[in-house]
């Protein structure tokens, strides 16, 4: 049963492959909670194997929303994400549950729970930088971005054109950094708590080596090139996602299978890096070390004593 002074909502982030979905289980079973996805390429169809979904019987039963909810050609809105999630949550609340928010995506794990509102979009300013894109590829676009807004090409990937082209919209748009426009942290509920799970450098390397090496003898390859057939090279979001572009350089004749399995964990190294520097500017954010023997009863811990926006 949910506690009664439980929080509106539970948050557990932190980097890939720091065991967060696990975590998030369990204090579902605990709290009588639902898990929310909040990593953008879960909510992908088909998209399993290469972004780590649970199976059926590692959810043990626990409700999981916002999984597999769109099709490898659609192009990701966080804006969109941001609607799902409200109504998620709310429809879990309204049912007296506990929903856990749990994912490594920090645009949208900030999008689901803080009072963000996104600025609109410019057809001719987009349409322009697209084109560029296109002619130069996202490293030219990523280095001005670096030079316009650290912050923001510290969290995005240099391989990500979409959302490159999408920070110096707003950056020509507002005359401001794309980080600028997100407001201070504020939630959008009354309580929430963020657990966020701390892995040394050393053990993340080596646990995302593991995971890609599990995801291919798991058979990322044909879930790539079955994903193909549904049109995932065109995926302006899907076909670039960790490990699904390398395997389809590799499928296209480009790399070598060994190549793009390299790649996948340099690059996934890389995108980890990323995410710890995300979540460690929110000073909201609760740490816990991913190995702990306590780790549950900790969270929990954490959870009874409740939080709330920083003053």
């Amino acid at each position: 049963m949910t506690p009664p002074n439980a929080p509106h909502v539970i948050a557990v982030v932190g980097a890939t492959a720091a065991g967060k979905s696990d975590l998030a289980v369990e204090l579902a079973l605990r709290l009588d909670g639902e898990a929310v996805n909040a990593d953008s390429m879960q909510l992908y169809r088909g998209m399993d194997i290469g972004t780590a979904k649970l199976s059926a019987d590692e959810m043990r039963g626990v409700p999981h929303h916002l999984l597999d909810v769109w099709d490898v050609t659609v192009t990701a809105s966080v804006a969109e994400y941001q609607r799902l999630s409200a109504d998620a949550i709310a429809e879990i609340r309204g049912r007296g549950r506990l929903p856990v928010l749990v994912g490594g995506s920090g645009l949208y794990v900030r999008a689901a729970l803080d009072r963000l509102e996104f600025p609109g979009t410019d057809p001719a300013v987009r349409g322009r930088l697209e084109e560029e894109l296109e002619r130069v590829g996202p490293g030219a676009l990523h280095e001005r971005l670096r030079g316009l807004d650290p912050a923001a090409a510290e969290a995005i990937l240099p391989s990500n054109g979409r959302r490159i082209v999408r920070a110096l919209e707003v950056i020509e748009m507002t005359g401001r950094p794309f980080t600028a426009t997100l407001p201070e942290h504020r939630y959008r509920y009354d309580s929430v708590v963020q657990i966020g799970l701390s892995v040394p450098r050393g053990e993340l390397d080596e646990r995302i080596a593991l995971r890609v090496e599990r995801m291919w003898e798991a058979g990322l390859v044909d879930e790539v090139r079955e994903l193909e057939k549904r049109g995932l090279r065109d995926g302006l979001t899907a076909g670039r996602a960790l490990g699904y572009a390398q395997v389809l350089r590799f499928l296209a004749g480009e790399w070598t299978e060994d190549q793009a399995r390299e790649d996948t964990v340099r690059t996934t190294r890389r995108f980890a890096r990323r995410q710890e520097s995300w979540f460690r500017r929110d000073p909201r954010v609760q740490w816990l070390p991913y190995d702990a023997p306590d780790l549950v009863d900790r969270a929990l811990a954490l959870v009874s004593r409740g939080t709330a926006d920083p003053i």
